[in-house]
C-alpha cells in the first residue's frame, strides 16, 4: 500500500508559502502523493489552484483531490481545471470527485443542491469520455478518476465511470465495509479486475488540542457525530502505524493522511513514522 499526505489547505494558519514547502518536502520523502480537500464556505485554498502550484514544486508525487465537489462547478470548467493540472504536472493527476455534504457550499455557489448526484454522474461521463469532441483541452487522457460516497448510486457511479473508489475516512473496519461494496458494484457491471481503493485519515503528532479544535470547526455541521471524528484523530506514532497496518490489511491501495495542524514538523514526524 502507498501512503500519501494531505496538504493543509483547510487548516487555520496555513499560507501559500507553507503549502509549497509541504509539497516539496513530501516529494523528497517517502510519500506517494499529495492531496487536497475541497470547501467553498470556509477559510481554505481552492484545490485546483493548489495542485497547479504543487505541480511546479514537485516532480515525483501524484497530485490528488480527496475529494473535489464536482457539482459546485460547471462540467466543462471542471474538466478544464482537471486537464490543466494533469498537463502541468506531466500526467500526475488523480481526480477524486463526490457530491459533498454541506448545503451551504451549494448555496454560496448558486447551484441547486437537489439533483447533485445526477449532475456528478454526467460530469464523470464527460471527463471519462469524448462527450465534448475534445473541444475542451488540454487532453484528459490518463487522468486517474475516482468517485466517493456511501450511497448505492454513488457506488454505481464509481463502477460505471471511474478507475476506483475514494473513501471518506474512519477506522479500517469502516473502510473495509465500503471497499466490499465498491468491489460488488464493480463486479455487478462486469468490470475486469478490481477498483483502485483510496482511503484517508486525520493525524497530528505535535498539537492534539489544536487538531481537535480544527476538526470540531470543520465538521460542526455533523452535530454530535463530530466527537466521533475527533476521537479517531491519530495522535501517536503507534496509532499511525496501527492505522496504516489496518488499511493495508483491508485492501487499500493508497492511504492519504491529513494533518490537522499546518506546521511542517508534522510532515517530518509523519515521514519518520511511515518511512
Amino acid at each position: 500500500m502507498n501512503v500519501g499526505v494531505g496538504l493543509p489547505t483547510t487548516t487555520p494558519g496555513a499560507t501559500g508559502e507553507l503549502l509549497l514547502e509541504w509539497a516539496r518536502r513530501a516529494d523528497d520523502g517517502p510519500f506517494s502523493c499529495v492531496a487536497v480537500l475541497d470547501r467553498l464556505v470556509y477559510d481554505s485554498f481552492e484545490p485546483f489552484a493548489v495542485l497547479s502550484a504543487a505541480a511546479a514544486a514537485t516532480t515525483r508525487v501524484r497530485l490528488a483531490t480527496m475529494i473535489a465537489i464536482g457539482p459546485l462547478r460547471s462540467t466543462a470548467l471542471l474538466a478544464k481545471q482537471a486537464a490543466s493540472v494533469h498537463g502541468l504536472s506531466g500526467g500526475r493527476l488523480t481526480l477524486g470527485l463526490a457530491v459533498g455534504a454541506r448545503v451551504e457550499d451549494y448555496e454560496a455557489a448558486g447551484v441547486e443542491h437537489r439533483g447533485r448526484g445526477r449532475k456528478l454522474g454526467e460530469q464523470l461521463a464527460y471527463i471519462r469520455g469524448a462527450v465534448d469532441g475534445n473541444r475542451v483541452g488540454p487532453t484528459r487522457t490518463g487522468i486517474e478518476l475516482l468517485a466517493g460516497g456511501l450511497s448505492g448510486p454513488a457506488f454505481s457511479r464509481m463502477a460505471r465511470y471511474t478507475d476506483g473508489y475514494a473513501h471518506n475516512g474512519g477506522p479500517p473496519r469502516a473502510f473495509a465495509g465500503a471497499a466490499a461494496r465498491a468491489d460488488a458494484a464493480w463486479r455487478d457491471l462486469g468490470r475486469e479486475g478490481r477498483p483502485r481503493l483510496w482511503g484517508q485519515g486525520y493525524f497530528t503528532l505535535c498539537d492534539p488540542e489544536r487538531g481537535e479544535a480544527y476538526l470540531r470547526d470543520y465538521y460542526a455541521f455533523t452535530g454530535g457525530f463530530v466527537e466521533r471524528i475527533v476521537a479517531e484523530q491519530l495522535t501517536s506514532v503507534r496509532a499511525i502505524k496501527d492505522f496504516v497496518r489496518g488499511y493495508a490489511g483491508a485492501g487499500c491501495d493508497e492511504l492519504v493522511l491529513f494533518s490537522t495542524t499546518p506546521g511542517v514538523e508534522e510532515l517530518d514526524r509523519l515521514a519518520e513514522a511511515v518511512g
